[in-house]
């Protein structure tokens, strides 16, 4: 789930790659919400995360390396209806209500990221847990 689109051909060729490799572990859907004024944004996320583990993307959250974001990828599958809604905010971050929602907060490091890296990052790593996870080589 992100506020905006993905423009950039590259970027966006890199997001598909790997959110295909992860549709081979589980289901995957990307979800973008137009960007607007916070409340509009953040009525948008919860309607579309509702029933999810909702996951806050933000440089002050919590930061893992590989294998600890593979087990807290785990606990969080295993909680409520074992879907988890990776959440990152626009250019004005994420909207106060959808922080609040959140039943974590992870951070891809304390620097900040373009969207479109972030968003090649998240799923990069969520590939790269599950291949941890199932004890599996890392496809480059």
């Amino acid at each position: 789930m992100a506020v905006g689109a993905v423009k950039e051909r590259s970027a966006r060729a890199l997001v598909d790659e790997y959110l295909g490799r992860i549709g081979r572990y589980c289901a995957v859907d990307e979800v973008e919400v137009r960007p607007g004024p916070p409340a509009r944004e953040a009525a948008a996320i919860a309607k579309a995360c509702e029933g999810s583990h909702l996951i806050a993307l933000d440089a002050g959250g919590k930061g893992f390396d590989s294998r600890g974001f593979a087990s807290e990828l785990e606990r969080w599958a295993s909680q409520g209806k074992g879907q988890i809604a990776f959440v990152i905010g626009g250019a004005a971050g994420l909207p106060e209500p959808t922080r609040r929602q959140a039943q974590a907060i992870w951070s891809l490091s304390p620097l900040t990221f373009p969207h479109r890296l972030a968003r090649v990052l998240i799923a990069e790593q969520i590939y790269r847990a599950l291949t941890i996870l199932r004890g599996e080589p890392y496809d480059k």
